[in-house]
Order: structure tokens, then sequence, then C-alpha cells
């Protein structure tokens, strides 16, 4: 009898790990939208979330960097995504907000804010339910899209975060000098 029971304890124990491992395979991405169409970030690079605040202007730097923010004594540069995917300038409006990301490269890791028109919701995906961007047709560069989740009857573009704000290349935009390193 304790066979047994020691059988179906493990049994129950087993089943219970695959069902964990199985809700630890989703990743969580925050979804928002620019300029009418639906994105959404890696959950585990979005550091906070924060109202628009006027960022100050820094002179010679690329057109898609919208300014430099204060957070909590670090200066951030904030990106706006609409120049860097060459669409159009973000018009602010109350619903619009700043994304505090952290972006990594092989020297380091850099916090940016990027505008955004609004925040919608944080989705919880599957690996199965993402599909490789189509080869021709995006609206954005094919490098900053890592898939595509069908949600709702529309598609989300789920960015590659690393290739859509490189720090070097978003800096030699301007100049050529590193002037997000700061």
């Amino acid at each position: 009898m304790n066979e047994l029971t020691a059988s179906d304890a493990s049994a129950r124990a087993n089943a219970h790990l695959q069902r964990n491992a199985g809700e630890q395979r989703k990743q969580q991405y925050l979804s928002f939208m620019l300029h009418g169409r639906c994105y959404a970030l890696d959950g585990l690079s979005v550091r906070e979330i924060i109202q628009y605040g006027r960022p100050t202007k820094v002179p010679m730097v690329s057109p898609c960097i919208h300014g430099v923010i204060n957070l909590r004594g670090a200066v951030v540069p904030v990106i706006d995504l609409g120049l860097r995917f060459a669409l159009a300038k973000t018009q602010v409006d109350r619903r619009t907000c700043i994304i505090i990301v952290e972006v990594s490269d092989a020297e380091s890791t850099q916090t940016l804010g990027i505008l955004v028109d609004a925040v919608s919701e944080v989705l919880e995906v599957m690996p199965d339910e993402m599909s490789p961007p189509p080869a021709f047709g995006n609206p954005i560069r094919s490098d900053f899209i890592q898939a595509m989740v069908h949600q709702q009857n529309d598609f989300i573009i789920v960015l590659n975060i690393e290739n859509a704000l490189a720090v070097a290349e978003i800096a030699g935009l301007a100049d050529g000098n590193n002037a997000l390193t700061a």
C-alpha cells in the first residue's frame, strides 16, 4: 500500500511539474500602440512605464532621439519609435507615455525610454503562438521584428529590442560618436 501511495504521489508530482513547465514556457510581452499599429516588447526588458513628461532637447543627436529625461537622478535618452521606424513623429496627447527599457549589447546595458502612443496590455504568449515575420511587406525593418503574434483578428509585431534600439546605430545616425552612452 505504501508503494502505491508513493507511486501515486510521484505521478501527482510529475503532473504538477508538467503543468508548471507549461506555464513557465509562457512569456509576457507588453503591448503598445504606435501610429495605429500594435507592437509588443519582451516583458523582461521593460523596467517601468511613466507618464509623458517634456524631455530636455539635446543638440546634434539623431532625429529619432526625442530628448533626455531625469529618472531618479539618471539621464535617460528617450527615443521616438515613430521616427526610429521611419514612420512619422509621434504626436503627444494624454495617452502618450514613455516605456523605460533596458537594452543590452556586447559591451554594456543601456537604459532607454521609448515614446509610444499608448500602452495596451500585458500579453501571455506561448512560443508556438509566435510566427516568423513575413519576408516582405513589413511596416518596419525586418531586423527590428522578432516575431508576429496573431490575436483578436490582428497581428501584433513583437520587436527585437536589441536591434530596434541599437545604441551604436542610433548614435551613428547623428555624427558617428556614441552620444547615448552617457
